[in-house]
């Protein structure tokens, strides 16, 4: 009996606790790794970031059904979504397209409905080399209701949707805000290996 009083004094408040962080990483907040140069500078390799699950609504797995939308993204938002291309692989990029808009680029301008929009966030090789140049040129294309056309800040070294086209909302995870850790995995020296100016960033 006392055994049994034990086991139920230590195992609820650890069962609970268990059931508490698996509902938070589903719903709320879920923490993700960089682990490619796609979305630099915004974003490093090594960097650790949390995601807002919950921003764009309570996203049910294997249903595509959203509960409680807040918003929708918008142009801007640094997101992370389910790879289209393999859905085993969550991918994260910025939205620059949004459902029924009208997306080119040319020579790297980026152009919505026929207007060019402004592009803080776009980084390109110096010198623009003659093998990346095509990169800098899409579409038209129109962006199919209810999806989005992301592309990865560092242009020149991202696969996006210039490659494997849209992303639909209902596969979007959740909107990235902020950095809670970062290290340098090259670094020579361990003790420089943590990045501690980029931690507690937010993303922008």
């Amino acid at each position: 009996m006392e055994k049994r009083k034990i086991i139920k004094e230590y195992l609820e408040p650890l069962v609970i606790a268990v059931l508490i962080a698996l509902l938070i990483r589903t719903f709320v907040v879920q923490a993700f790794k960089i682990p490619s140069g796609s979305m630099e500078p915004t974003l490093r390799v090594g960097d650790y970031i949390l995601v807002n699950r919950f921003i764009y609504g309570i996203r049910i797995p294997y249903w595509g059904i959203r509960l409680f939308p807040y918003e929708k993204p918008q142009r801007g938002d640094v997101i992370v979504f389910i790879y289209p291309v393999d859905t085993s692989k969550d991918f994260i990029k910025r939205v620059i397209g949004t459902g029924g808009e009208k997306v080119q680029i040319v020579h790297n301008q980026i152009y919505i409905n026929d207007k060019q929009i402004p592009d803080p966030w776009g980084y390109f090789r110096k010198g623009e080399p003659e093998y990346f140049k095509w990169l800098g040129n899409f579409g038209p294309a129109v962006v199919p209701k209810n999806s989005l056309f992301v592309l990865g800040d560092n242009r020149d070294n991202s696969a996006d949707s210039r490659f494997w086209g849209f992303v639909p909302d209902d596969d979007v995870l959740g909107k990235a805000f902020v950095i809670y850790f970062s290290w340098n995995r090259r670094a020579e020296n361990w003790l420089h290996d943590i990045r501690w100016s980029r931690i507690g960033e937010w993303v922008h």
